[in-house]
């Protein structure tokens, strides 16, 4: 493959786009700032492509405006607990930066960083971070491979490895925001989230601690509805998926829009993130459009939030000699 065309500058240094294509022809454009998946584009019935996610034309809005579009984001995606958590008897205090709490990594997490990428080809893209010990007050030397990679015709997979030579913990998600059919509101697409359960939230967005059941709830997406089906509820919670693992992965959601065009999202994470992108603020896309609220919805595959200090929780600690591995797929077809 030839040179990476830039897109932009960050720090003075170069930010590079990677085009990825199916055989089909659906096309991923990648950035090395943030892993970021700025535009991703899969074909309809007839033919025509249908861009699906939520970015920007041009670099300069993503480091002082973007709400995480395409990002990936951690190293520890979601939110901890006033920045703080205690492992092996050792206070730990993180950059805070959404009031008190710690979001998605801290100011300066994996989703605000210039990535090196390290090989690429006409269907996958692989870039590689590495996080200093003390990194936004996170323990132990990380190093980060993500690849985003095409596989048949109209999925997108996302895998991620890490590994840390101290203990630490680490939760990444990736961060796109969805819309599959273009429309200035996804409210009417239809979801559906195979969890009988999820994690209320109580002041700041914080795990109570407790694991709910979805049953008589907003929250019950078992069968596909309208997103906005309940009223003013709004959503940006973990969902404790129920599907069992098979063959190393779990599907999670599943997406329709009116157009026809339909996600499903498998992964091997054990919780899933739904926010309907309520505080989206304006702000104008890809292709001159328009967003504000609910333009695009996320569908995270992570572990839960707060998990550092919820015991009960699946544990996110990562030790010296072992990996860390996210795999998780969009898989789009035409219904």
């Amino acid at each position: 493959m030839g040179p990476l065309p830039i897109f932009g500058t960050f720090d003075a240094q170069p930010v590079y786009e990677a085009t990825i294509q199916s055989p089909a022809g659906a096309v991923a454009k990648i950035l090395n700032w943030g892993a970021v998946v700025r535009d991703l584009q899969v074909p309809l019935r007839d033919g025509s492509l249908q861009g699906v996610v939520l970015g920007f034309e041009t670099f300069d809005p993503y480091p002082s405006r973007s709400p995480y579009f395409g990002a990936l984001v951690g190293r520890y995606a979601n939110r901890i607990a006033n920045g703080r958590f205690v492992l092996d008897g050792n206070d730990i205090q993180l950059d805070q930066n959404e009031n008190v709490q710690t979001l998605h990594g801290g100011s300066s997490g994996v989703s605000q960083r210039r990535w090196t990428m390290t090989t690429w080809s006409r269907s996958s893209v692989t870039l590689a971070l590495h996080l200093p010990d003390g990194d936004q007050g996170f323990p132990g030397n990380m190093d980060i491979r993500c690849t985003y990679g095409f596989v048949g015709d109209t999925t997108l997979a996302v895998d991620i490895h890490a590994v840390s030579d101290a203990a630490t913990v680490v939760n990444f998600a990736q961060h796109s925001y969805f819309n599959l059919d273009g429309a200035s509101d996804i409210r009417n697409h239809r979801l559906r989230i195979l969890a009988d359960a999820y994690t209320p939230v109580g002041d700041n967005l914080i795990p109570t601690g407790e694991v709910a059941a979805v049953d008589t709830t907003d929250y019950d997406f078992r069968l596909p509805r309208r997103i906005g089906t309940h009223g003013s509820t709004p959503y940006d919670h973990n969902f404790v998926l129920s599907e069992p693992i098979s063959d190393g992965m779990r599907f999670a959601a599943s997406l329709v829009a009116g157009n026809g065009l339909a996600l499903h999202v498998h992964t091997n994470e054990p919780g899933l993130q739904f926010y309907d992108g309520a505080m989206i603020p304006p702000l104008t896309g890809l292709g001159g459009r328009r967003y504000g609220p609910h333009a695009g919805l996320c569908l995270e595959a992570q572990h839960f939030p707060d998990s550092p200090n919820q015991p009960h929780f699946p544990t996110t600690v990562l030790r010296p000699g072992r990996t860390y591995h996210q795999r998780t797929e969009f898989r789009f077809h035409n219904v």
